[in-house]
Protein backbone atom coordinates (compact mmCIF):
# COMPACT_ATOMS: atom_id res chain seq x y z
CA UNK A 1 0.00 0.00 0.00
CA UNK A 2 1.38 3.58 -0.79
CA UNK A 3 2.11 5.53 2.25
CA UNK A 4 -0.64 8.88 2.70
CA UNK A 5 0.36 11.97 1.53
CA UNK A 6 -0.14 13.53 4.72
CA UNK A 7 0.85 12.72 7.95
CA UNK A 8 -1.59 9.91 9.73
CA UNK A 9 -2.06 9.60 13.80
CA UNK A 10 -2.25 5.88 15.03
CA UNK A 11 -5.80 4.22 14.51
CA UNK A 12 -6.58 4.36 17.80
CA UNK A 13 -5.94 8.51 18.21
CA UNK A 14 -8.69 8.66 15.80
CA UNK A 15 -10.97 6.02 17.83
CA UNK A 16 -10.60 8.44 20.96
CA UNK A 17 -13.89 9.75 22.38
CA UNK A 18 -14.16 13.24 22.66
CA UNK A 19 -14.79 14.32 26.40
CA UNK A 20 -17.71 16.68 27.23
CA UNK A 21 -17.45 18.91 30.16
CA UNK A 22 -20.22 19.82 32.38
CA UNK A 23 -21.50 23.05 30.44
CA UNK A 24 -21.81 26.81 32.37
CA UNK A 25 -25.67 27.66 32.67
CA UNK A 26 -27.19 30.00 30.34
CA UNK A 27 -28.11 33.28 31.41
CA UNK A 28 -31.71 33.87 32.15
CA UNK A 29 -33.92 37.04 32.96
CA UNK A 30 -34.85 37.39 36.36
CA UNK A 31 -32.83 34.16 37.40
CA UNK A 32 -29.63 33.62 39.12
CA UNK A 33 -27.91 30.76 37.17
CA UNK A 34 -26.14 27.98 39.60
CA UNK A 35 -23.34 25.48 37.82
CA UNK A 36 -24.78 21.98 38.71
CA UNK A 37 -22.70 19.76 36.02
CA UNK A 38 -18.99 19.93 37.36
CA UNK A 39 -19.13 18.17 40.40
CA UNK A 40 -17.22 21.11 41.36
CA UNK A 41 -17.05 22.38 45.38
CA UNK A 42 -19.47 25.41 45.46
CA UNK A 43 -16.85 27.08 48.16
CA UNK A 44 -14.92 29.59 47.17
CA UNK A 45 -11.05 29.13 48.44
CA UNK A 46 -10.28 29.74 52.14
CA UNK A 47 -8.21 32.89 52.79
CA UNK A 48 -4.65 30.63 53.84
CA UNK A 49 -4.87 28.65 50.46
CA UNK A 50 -5.67 31.75 48.44
CA UNK A 51 -2.58 33.58 50.17
CA UNK A 52 -0.69 30.78 49.49
CA UNK A 53 -1.31 30.14 45.61
CA UNK A 54 -1.19 34.13 45.40
CA UNK A 55 3.08 33.61 46.51
CA UNK A 56 3.54 31.29 44.41
CA UNK A 57 2.42 32.46 41.46
CA UNK A 58 4.72 35.30 42.31
CA UNK A 59 7.54 32.76 41.60
CA UNK A 60 5.78 32.06 37.60
CA UNK A 61 8.99 32.98 36.35
CA UNK A 62 10.86 29.71 37.69
CA UNK A 63 10.01 25.97 36.79
CA UNK A 64 8.33 23.90 39.76
CA UNK A 65 9.47 21.15 42.17
CA UNK A 66 9.50 18.26 39.48
CA UNK A 67 9.83 16.17 42.75
CA UNK A 68 6.98 17.50 44.20
CA UNK A 69 9.16 17.03 47.20
CA UNK A 70 7.31 19.40 49.59
CA UNK A 71 4.15 17.85 48.48
CA UNK A 72 4.67 14.36 48.53
CA UNK A 73 6.38 15.30 52.12
CA UNK A 74 2.78 16.88 53.25
CA UNK A 75 0.59 14.10 51.60
CA UNK A 76 2.90 11.29 53.53
CA UNK A 77 2.65 13.04 57.10
CA UNK A 78 -0.81 13.36 55.84
CA UNK A 79 -1.84 10.11 55.56
CA UNK A 80 1.24 8.22 57.61
CA UNK A 81 2.44 6.73 54.25
CA UNK A 82 6.27 6.98 52.88
CA UNK A 83 6.75 9.18 50.14
CA UNK A 84 7.66 6.76 47.66
CA UNK A 85 5.10 5.67 47.64
CA UNK A 86 3.13 8.34 46.22
CA UNK A 87 2.82 9.92 42.51
CA UNK A 88 1.65 13.30 41.75
CA UNK A 89 -0.18 13.92 38.98
CA UNK A 90 -2.29 17.03 36.91
CA UNK A 91 -5.26 15.83 38.87
CA UNK A 92 -6.58 11.85 39.19
CA UNK A 93 -7.50 11.62 35.71
CA UNK A 94 -3.46 12.19 34.28
CA UNK A 95 -3.32 8.62 36.91
CA UNK A 96 -5.49 6.92 34.95
CA UNK A 97 -3.74 7.90 31.99
CA UNK A 98 -0.25 7.09 33.11
CA UNK A 99 -1.32 3.30 34.51
CA UNK A 100 -2.54 2.80 31.09
CA UNK A 101 1.00 4.07 29.54
CA UNK A 102 2.97 2.17 32.34
CA UNK A 103 0.98 -1.29 32.46
CA UNK A 104 -0.41 -1.66 29.10
CA UNK A 105 0.97 -2.78 25.70
CA UNK A 106 -1.35 -2.19 22.55
CA UNK A 107 -4.34 -4.44 22.92
CA UNK A 108 -3.95 -5.54 26.57
CA UNK A 109 -7.33 -4.92 28.35
CA UNK A 110 -8.36 -2.44 31.38
CA UNK A 111 -11.73 -3.89 32.98
CA UNK A 112 -14.00 -0.90 34.68
CA UNK A 113 -17.64 -0.76 35.29
CA UNK A 114 -19.94 1.34 32.71
CA UNK A 115 -21.64 3.75 33.08
CA UNK A 116 -18.83 5.24 34.89
CA UNK A 117 -16.15 7.90 35.02
CA UNK A 118 -16.01 8.84 31.28
CA UNK A 119 -12.49 9.89 30.78
CA UNK A 120 -11.42 6.31 31.11
CA UNK A 121 -12.52 5.22 28.01
CA UNK A 122 -10.59 8.21 26.28
CA UNK A 123 -7.11 6.79 28.29
CA UNK A 124 -7.67 3.67 27.78
CA UNK A 125 -7.71 4.24 23.70
CA UNK A 126 -5.42 6.65 23.68
CA UNK A 127 -2.91 4.61 25.49
CA UNK A 128 -3.82 1.71 22.79
CA UNK A 129 -5.08 -0.59 24.85
CA UNK A 130 -8.85 -2.46 24.77
CA UNK A 131 -11.82 -1.15 27.38
CA UNK A 132 -13.66 -3.70 28.96
CA UNK A 133 -17.27 -2.23 29.81
CA UNK A 134 -18.55 -4.05 32.52
CA UNK A 135 -22.23 -2.81 32.87
CA UNK A 136 -23.35 -1.22 35.79
CA UNK A 137 -26.86 -2.88 38.03
CA UNK A 138 -29.88 -1.77 37.75
CA UNK A 139 -28.93 0.67 40.68
CA UNK A 140 -25.78 2.31 39.88
CA UNK A 141 -23.40 -0.87 41.52
CA UNK A 142 -20.72 -2.02 40.66
CA UNK A 143 -20.92 -5.58 39.43
CA UNK A 144 -18.17 -6.87 40.85
CA UNK A 145 -18.41 -11.20 40.11
CA UNK A 146 -18.87 -10.07 36.89
CA UNK A 147 -15.98 -7.54 36.59
CA UNK A 148 -14.04 -10.39 38.22
CA UNK A 149 -15.50 -12.85 35.17
CA UNK A 150 -14.24 -10.62 32.41
CA UNK A 151 -10.73 -10.36 33.37
CA UNK A 152 -8.40 -12.77 30.88
CA UNK A 153 -4.91 -13.02 29.88
CA UNK A 154 -4.64 -9.82 28.28
CA UNK A 155 -6.01 -7.99 31.58
CA UNK A 156 -3.49 -5.58 32.77
CA UNK A 157 -5.36 -3.45 34.93
CA UNK A 158 -9.08 -2.99 36.31
CA UNK A 159 -10.49 -0.10 37.97
CA UNK A 160 -13.46 0.24 40.43
CA UNK A 161 -14.93 3.49 40.95
CA UNK A 162 -15.74 4.46 44.41
CA UNK A 163 -17.79 6.30 44.75
CA UNK A 164 -19.18 5.45 41.47
CA UNK A 165 -19.23 9.00 38.71
CA UNK A 166 -22.22 9.49 37.56
CA UNK A 167 -23.86 6.75 39.62
CA UNK A 168 -23.40 7.78 42.94
CA UNK A 169 -23.37 4.33 45.06
CA UNK A 170 -19.91 3.32 46.52
CA UNK A 171 -18.00 -0.23 47.19
CA UNK A 172 -18.03 -1.44 50.57
CA UNK A 173 -14.15 -2.60 52.05
CA UNK A 174 -15.85 -6.23 52.09
CA UNK A 175 -17.01 -5.73 48.71
CA UNK A 176 -13.72 -4.71 47.25
CA UNK A 177 -11.88 -7.17 49.71
CA UNK A 178 -13.63 -10.41 48.12
CA UNK A 179 -12.75 -8.78 44.59
CA UNK A 180 -9.36 -8.57 44.89
CA UNK A 181 -9.53 -11.61 46.25
CA UNK A 182 -10.53 -13.17 42.73
CA UNK A 183 -8.22 -10.40 40.90
CA UNK A 184 -5.01 -12.25 39.43
CA UNK A 185 -1.50 -10.52 41.21
CA UNK A 186 0.03 -9.57 38.31
CA UNK A 187 -2.96 -7.34 36.95
CA UNK A 188 -3.23 -3.69 38.71
CA UNK A 189 -6.73 -2.64 41.02
CA UNK A 190 -6.85 0.68 40.52
CA UNK A 191 -9.37 2.53 43.39
CA UNK A 192 -10.48 5.41 41.95
CA UNK A 193 -11.51 7.64 45.09
CA UNK A 194 -12.15 10.70 43.55
CA UNK A 195 -14.89 11.34 45.90
CA UNK A 196 -13.57 9.38 48.76
CA UNK A 197 -13.94 12.44 51.74
CA UNK A 198 -18.08 12.74 51.37
CA UNK A 199 -18.57 8.98 52.12
CA UNK A 200 -20.74 8.36 55.10
CA UNK A 201 -22.09 4.87 54.89
CA UNK A 202 -21.20 1.28 56.81
CA UNK A 203 -18.44 -0.46 55.98
CA UNK A 204 -16.93 1.99 54.07
CA UNK A 205 -13.21 1.37 52.12
CA UNK A 206 -10.36 2.19 53.90
CA UNK A 207 -7.59 3.13 50.85
CA UNK A 208 -4.81 3.17 52.46
CA UNK A 209 -5.19 -0.25 54.86
CA UNK A 210 -6.38 -2.06 51.48
CA UNK A 211 -3.07 -0.55 49.76
CA UNK A 212 -0.76 -1.59 52.21
CA UNK A 213 -2.16 -5.30 52.62
CA UNK A 214 -1.59 -5.87 48.71
CA UNK A 215 1.11 -5.46 46.11
CA UNK A 216 -0.79 -4.74 42.99
CA UNK A 217 -3.78 -1.99 44.65
CA UNK A 218 -3.41 1.59 43.59
CA UNK A 219 -5.26 4.62 44.90
CA UNK A 220 -6.14 7.79 42.74
CA UNK A 221 -7.53 10.97 44.57
CA UNK A 222 -7.88 14.19 43.74
CA UNK A 223 -7.67 18.31 45.65
CA UNK A 224 -10.42 18.96 42.59
CA UNK A 225 -13.65 17.65 45.00
CA UNK A 226 -13.55 18.07 48.76
CA UNK A 227 -10.65 20.63 48.82
CA UNK A 228 -11.92 23.04 45.90
CA UNK A 229 -8.95 22.89 43.77
CA UNK A 230 -10.68 22.05 40.68
CA UNK A 231 -8.75 24.69 38.89
CA UNK A 232 -5.28 23.89 39.73
CA UNK A 233 -5.67 20.14 38.93
CA UNK A 234 -3.52 18.20 41.45
CA UNK A 235 -4.06 14.79 41.98
CA UNK A 236 -2.27 11.89 43.35
CA UNK A 237 -1.73 8.01 43.37
CA UNK A 238 -0.74 6.00 46.42
CA UNK A 239 0.73 2.53 45.59
CA UNK A 240 3.14 0.05 46.77
CA UNK A 241 7.01 1.62 45.67
CA UNK A 242 7.51 0.04 42.63
CA UNK A 243 3.79 1.12 41.21
CA UNK A 244 4.35 4.76 42.47
CA UNK A 245 7.66 4.88 40.67
CA UNK A 246 6.63 3.58 37.71
CA UNK A 247 3.52 6.24 37.63
CA UNK A 248 6.51 9.03 38.53
CA UNK A 249 8.45 7.38 35.82
CA UNK A 250 5.99 8.13 32.91
CA UNK A 251 4.63 11.45 34.43
CA UNK A 252 4.65 14.56 32.27
CA UNK A 253 7.90 16.56 33.54
CA UNK A 254 6.90 19.91 36.03
CA UNK A 255 3.29 19.19 35.35
CA UNK A 256 2.23 19.97 38.32
CA UNK A 257 2.41 23.47 38.63
CA UNK A 258 4.15 25.33 41.43
CA UNK A 259 0.76 27.26 42.70
CA UNK A 260 -0.87 24.02 42.28
CA UNK A 261 1.71 22.49 44.51
CA UNK A 262 1.39 25.33 47.30
CA UNK A 263 -2.18 25.30 47.25
CA UNK A 264 -2.56 21.49 47.88
CA UNK A 265 0.11 22.04 51.06
CA UNK A 266 -1.99 25.29 52.00
CA UNK A 267 -5.62 23.11 51.92
CA UNK A 268 -3.87 19.95 53.65
CA UNK A 269 -2.94 22.23 55.95
CA UNK A 270 -6.68 23.90 56.42
CA UNK A 271 -8.26 20.44 56.85
CA UNK A 272 -10.58 20.73 59.62
CA UNK A 273 -11.88 24.01 58.05
CA UNK A 274 -12.68 22.40 54.47
CA UNK A 275 -13.85 19.40 56.30
CA UNK A 276 -16.65 21.69 58.03
CA UNK A 277 -17.30 22.32 54.32
CA UNK A 278 -17.60 19.22 53.29
CA UNK A 279 -20.20 17.63 56.14
CA UNK A 280 -22.55 20.85 54.80
CA UNK A 281 -22.40 19.43 51.32
CA UNK A 282 -23.18 15.90 52.66
CA UNK A 283 -25.99 17.44 54.63
CA UNK A 284 -26.68 19.22 51.69
CA UNK A 285 -26.95 15.89 49.65
CA UNK A 286 -29.03 14.13 52.56
CA UNK A 287 -32.07 17.19 51.86
CA UNK A 288 -31.91 17.15 48.12
CA UNK A 289 -32.37 13.22 48.04
CA UNK A 290 -35.15 13.35 50.75
CA UNK A 291 -36.80 15.98 49.10
CA UNK A 292 -36.52 14.24 45.46
CA UNK A 293 -38.35 10.81 47.00
CA UNK A 294 -41.10 12.88 48.40
CA UNK A 295 -41.78 14.20 44.95
CA UNK A 296 -41.74 10.30 44.19
CA UNK A 297 -38.05 9.83 43.26
CA UNK A 298 -36.71 6.33 43.68
CA UNK A 299 -32.27 7.23 43.15
CA UNK A 300 -29.52 5.28 43.93
CA UNK A 301 -27.67 5.74 46.68
CA UNK A 302 -25.38 8.91 46.59
CA UNK A 303 -22.15 8.89 48.38
CA UNK A 304 -20.48 11.36 46.45
CA UNK A 305 -20.87 15.63 45.99
CA UNK A 306 -23.92 14.61 43.03
CA UNK A 307 -27.05 12.86 42.60
CA UNK A 308 -28.15 10.45 39.58
CA UNK A 309 -31.13 10.51 37.85
CA UNK A 310 -31.84 7.33 35.84
CA UNK A 311 -33.73 9.08 33.26
CA UNK A 312 -32.59 6.56 30.04
CA UNK A 313 -34.08 8.59 27.19
CA UNK A 314 -35.74 11.54 28.84
CA UNK A 315 -32.19 12.71 29.92
CA UNK A 316 -31.55 14.99 27.20
CA UNK A 317 -35.35 16.47 27.91
CA UNK A 318 -34.63 16.99 32.09
CA UNK A 319 -31.46 19.05 31.19
CA UNK A 320 -33.18 21.26 28.76
CA UNK A 321 -35.64 21.87 31.61
CA UNK A 322 -33.12 22.64 33.98
CA UNK A 323 -31.40 24.52 32.07
CA UNK A 324 -34.96 26.60 31.20
CA UNK A 325 -35.00 27.03 35.40
CA UNK A 326 -31.07 28.75 35.01
CA UNK A 327 -29.47 25.13 35.96
CA UNK A 328 -27.16 23.61 34.36
CA UNK A 329 -26.46 19.91 34.97
CA UNK A 330 -25.04 16.90 33.41
CA UNK A 331 -26.69 14.90 30.54
CA UNK A 332 -25.53 11.38 29.61
CA UNK A 333 -27.78 10.67 26.36
CA UNK A 334 -29.67 7.43 26.88
CA UNK A 335 -28.96 6.95 30.93
CA UNK A 336 -29.16 9.36 32.84
CA UNK A 337 -28.41 13.22 34.50
CA UNK A 338 -26.03 13.96 37.26
CA UNK A 339 -26.65 16.91 39.06
CA UNK A 340 -23.94 18.50 41.70
CA UNK A 341 -24.63 18.98 44.86
CA UNK A 342 -23.78 22.54 44.94
CA UNK A 343 -25.81 25.94 46.14
CA UNK A 344 -28.44 24.97 48.43
CA UNK A 345 -30.74 27.93 46.91
CA UNK A 346 -30.87 25.85 43.62
CA UNK A 347 -32.12 22.69 44.79
CA UNK A 348 -35.78 24.09 45.10
CA UNK A 349 -35.82 24.52 40.89
CA UNK A 350 -34.03 21.32 40.87
CA UNK A 351 -36.83 19.91 42.69
CA UNK A 352 -39.46 21.40 40.98
CA UNK A 353 -38.49 20.43 37.59
CA UNK A 354 -37.76 16.78 38.98
CA UNK A 355 -41.36 16.78 40.47
CA UNK A 356 -42.61 17.21 36.84
CA UNK A 357 -40.44 14.05 35.29
CA UNK A 358 -41.28 11.70 38.31
CA UNK A 359 -43.61 9.82 36.76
Amino acid sequence: MAPSSTPQPRPNVLAIPTYVAGKPPVARPGLTSYKLSSNENPYPPLPGVLEAAAEAAAQMNRYPDMGSTALYAALGEAMGVPTEDLAAATGSVALIYQLVNAFCDPGDEVVYAWRSFEAYPIAVTSGGATSVQVPVTADGRHDLDAMAAAITDRTKVVIVCTPNNPTGPAVTQSELDAFIAKVPSHVVVVVDEAYLEFVRMDDAIDGIATYQRHDNVVLTRTFSKAYGLAGFRVGYAVAPAPLAGALRAVSLPFGVSHVAQAAAIASLSARAELFERVEDLVARRADLLARLREVGWELPDAQGNFVWFPLGEQALDFAAACGEAGISVRPFAGDGVRVSIGEAEAFDRVVEVAARFAS
